[in-house]
């Protein structure tokens, strides 16, 4: 087993961003915010969950430099397994990093739950979908968080 450092996230600053799936829309945020994608590996626990919700939530990169707290900003939480690629051999990625989904799926969503629990609005994307995600950069800032 791959060894890795624990939850990864995306986070991008967006102007507006939504998810997709089979012509609907799951999940959408429709002011400044941020997109968060994220993935999470075989040996993730509630420390790491605790940690990354801390983070997304407090990290000041909101315009007016603003943590989506300090500005009442809304999340969208999007899974993203890819996250835990590994490229190091050949053209052909590996995911045996990323943990499988009935690992995974819980600790997505405890993180939705922890943000939500710091008083943040969270949208979500749909576990295990195929899932169009559509955003508008601002700035662009984009920033990969580890916990």
């Amino acid at each position: 087993m791959v060894h890795s450092a624990g939850v990864r996230a995306v986070v991008q600053r967006v102007s507006r961003a939504r998810v997709v799936v089979a012509g609907e829309v799951v999940g959408s945020l429709d002011g400044p915010g941020l997109l968060v994608l994220l993935g999470v590996t075989h040996d993730d626990g509630p420390a790491q969950v605790e940690r990354i919700a801390r983070k997304v939530a407090e990290l000041r990169v909101l315009r007016g430099e603003l943590s989506a707290l300090d500005a009442g900003a809304g999340v969208l939480v999007v899974s993203q397994f890819t996250l835990y690629a590994d490229t190091s051999k050949g053209r052909r990625p590996t995911w045996n990093a990323a943990a499988p989904g009935p690992v995974a799926e819980p600790l997505v969503t405890a993180v939705v739950e922890a943000l939500r629990a710091r008083g943040l609005q969270v949208a979500t994307g749909s576990f295990g979908a195929d899932m169009a995600v559509e955003l508008v950069g601002d700035g662009p800032v984009t920033i990969l968080l580890e916990a």
